[in-house]
């Protein structure tokens, strides 16, 4: 089982909809992140050179999500995935995202969970 680093509960605005006035109104999603790779190095330093830094990675996850437009919560997940294994040494990326209310009084969220590998696509 490897090592897991997790950024819970992330709350961005995003252009995210399939109509372009739903991408327009840029409306909260919620997104987890799960990090997978060796910490053993890190819990022994105990320096942030050894492991990922969380800011960081917020940080590339408010570019992608807040800068592009995306029509599907599926293609937010990849972006972001894709984003942060090229830039992090990370051995696989876990996002979940959550559209909050995507039908008025009908769900409270809509949401894709998907896993990547480096190397994989």
């Amino acid at each position: 089982m490897p090592d897991e680093i997790l950024i819970e509960g992330i709350q961005i605005p995003a252009a995210l909809g399939v109509t372009a006035a739903e991408r327009k109104m840029r409306r909260p999603v919620t997104l987890d992140i799960v990090l997978e790779r060796d910490l053993r190095d890190a819990g022994r330093s105990d320096r942030i050179q050894d492991t990922v830094h969380y800011k960081r990675v917020f940080e590339v996850v408010e570019e992608v999500a807040g800068n592009q437009p995306h029509k599907l919560v599926e293609a937010l997940g990849q972006r972001i995935a894709d984003a942060v294994l090229a830039q992090f040494e990370v051995d696989a990326v876990r996002i979940t995202v959550r559209k909050p209310s995507p039908m008025a009084g009908v769900l409270q969220f809509a949401g894709v969970s998907i896993r990547r590998e480096r190397g994989s696509s």
